[in-house]
C-alpha cells in the first residue's frame, strides 16, 4: 500500500496557467544553441570526458572515472537523434567502448550510480543503434549495481562497503539509477533485476519522502533489523530541509518507475512532491539550491534541479487523466520554467569547454561547483527541450 502524503494546493496556479505555450521556434532555437556548444565541446573533450562541474565556468577534462560521465554521452545521443548527423554517433560509439572497458575492469564503480553512467551512454546506444557492445556494457553495469542490494532492508546501498553499518543507507538520487535494472529484465527476461528495482522504489517512497511530501537526501536503515532509522543530508542545507535537486529526483523518479511498473497508485505521491517544489520557487521560477530558500540573493540557484523537475513533469503527463485540473498546471509550469531557463540561464556566447546551462550547484557544503555549470544540468536541459520538440523515447 502506498503511503499518503500532504498535497499542497498550488500557490502559483494562476501564474502558471497564464503562461503562453512555448513555441516550436523557441524550442528549436534553444536546442540549436545547445548543439553549437556540443560541437565545440566535442573538439575540446575529444575521446575524454568533462569533469562533473565547471571551474571558473570551464569544464576540466578527465578520464572516464566520474559518476557523471554518462551525461556527456547522453548529450551526444540527443544531438544524434535531433540531427541524424553521424559525427555524434561516431563519438558516442567511441564513448561506449570506454564504458565497456570501465565496467569490464570495474573502474570507479563501487557506488550506486550505474544508471546515470550506463542508461544514458549504453542503454541509449543500444536502443538507438542496436550496438551490441552497448548492450553488453549496460548488462554488466546492471549486474554491478545488483551487488549493492541489501536484502534485509530491501534497498540498493548508495556507497561504502556493504558490511559497514555507517554506510547502510540509500539516497533519493537512486530513483534514477534503477531504470537500468528494469531495462535489464526486459532484454534478458530475468525478473530478478526488476524485482530489486521495484523493492528499492517501494522502500524509497516509504521512507525518504516525508509526510509533507518534501524529501530527505539520505535515509539510514538499521543494519541489525533492516528497518528504518533516520533521514539526513549530505547535500541539502540541513537534515530537515529539502535539497532542491533531491526533490527533483523524486519528481522524475516516480513517473519513470510508473513507466515500467504501470502502478499508478504513486500519482498522489508525485503530486505531493511536485506541488511542494513548485510552491517554493522564486520570482523567475528557477529554484534555489535548497527549497528552504525562496527569496535570498545571497544563495545560489540550481538550474539543474529546475531542468530535472521539468523532465519529471513531462514524463508524468501521460499518467494524469485529462479531467485532472492539475494536469494543465504542470504542463504550463513546464512552459514557464523552460522559458526562464532559455532566456536567463543558458550560454549563448559559446567557447570550447563552456557549459550550456549556467547557475548550477554541485555541493554547497563542500563549495564544489557552486554557481557553476554542471554536466547533468546540460543534459537534462537538452532532454527537456527534446521532450517538448518531439515524441521522445526515454533512454532511462
Amino acid at each position: 500500500m502506498v503511503r499518503t502524503v500532504n498535497i499542497e494546493p498550488f500557490t502559483k496556479e494562476q501564474e502558471f496557467l497564464a503562461t503562453p505555450a512555448l513555441t516550436k521556434e523557441e524550442l528549436t532555437n534553444a536546442f540549436e544553441e545547445c548543439l553549437k556548444q556540443v560541437n565545440l565541446n566535442m573538439e575540446y573533450f575529444k575521446d575524454r570526458f568533462p569533469y562533473s562541474c565547471t571551474k571558473g565556468l570551464k569544464y576540466p577534462i578527465i578520464d572516464n572515472i566520474e559518476w557523471t560521465d554518462g551525461f556527456w554521452t547522453g548529450m551526444l545521443w540527443l544531438a544524434y537523434e535531433y540531427t541524424n548527423d553521424k559525427k555524434y554517433k561516431e563519438l558516442a560509439d567511441r564513448n561506449i567502448e570506454s564504458f565497456l572497458h570501465r565496467v569490464e575492469n570495474r573502474i570507479e564503480l563501487d557506488h550506486h550510480d550505474l544508471g546515470f553512467l550506463y542508461s544514458l551512454s549504453c542503454v541509449s546506444g543500444y536502443k538507438l543503434t542496436k550496438n551490441e557492445h552497448a548492450k553488453k556494457a549496460a548488462l554488466l553495469a546492471a549486474d554491478k549495481l545488483m551487488e549493492r542490494w541489501q536484502e534485509k532492508g530491501q534497498f540498493l546501498q548508495a556507497w561504502g562497503p556493504k558490511d559497514s553499518p555507517e554506510h547502510y543507507r540509500f539516497i533519493i538520487d537512486c530513483m534514477l539509477n534503477i531504470p537500468l535494472l528494469y531495462w535489464a529484465s526486459e532484454v534478458t527476461g530475468d525478473n530478478h533485476y526488476a524485482d530489486a528495482a521495484t523493492k528499492h522504489f517501494t522502500t524509497s517512497c516509504k521512507y525518504v519522502i516525508r509526510d509533507d511530501a518534501s524529501a530527505y537526501h539520505t535515509f539510514y536503515m538499521d543494519p541489525v533489523t533492516g528497518g528504518p532509522s533516520h533521514g539526513a543530508t549530505r547535500q541539502g542545507y540541513s537534515d530537515d530541509s529539502s535539497w532542491a535537486r533531491g526533490q527533483a529526483w523524486g519528481i522524475y523518479g516516480i513517473p519513470l518507475n510508473i513507466r515500467y511498473t504501470k502502478n499508478t497508485e504513486y500519482v498522489d505521491l508525485y503530486k505531493g512532491m511536485a506541488n511542494y517544489f513548485l510552491n517554493r520557487l522564486p520570482e523567475d521560477n528557477i529554484c534555489y539550491w535548497d527549497l528552504i530558500f525562496t527569496d535570498d540573493p545571497e544563495q545560489s540557484r540550481d538550474s539543474s534541479a529546475a531542468a530535472i523537475a521539468v523532465c519529471g513533469m513531462l514524463e508524468m503527463d501521460q499518467w494524469l487523466k485529462e479531467e485532472d485540473p492539475s494536469k494543465k498546471v504542470y504542463q504550463k509550469a513546464c512552459d514557464n520554467i523552460t522559458r526562464s531557463l532559455i532566456q536567463n540561464y543558458t550560454n549563448n556566447d559559446h567557447k570550447p569547454g563552456d557549459p550550456i546551462l549556467y547557475h548550477g550547484v554541485y555541493s554547497w557544503h563542500s563549495g564544489k561547483g557552486v554557481d557553476e555549470g554542471n554536466i547533468w544540468g546540460d543534459y537534462y536541459y537538452m532532454e527537456a527541450l527534446m521532450r517538448q520538440i518531439k515524441q521522445w523515447d526515454p533512454y532511462w
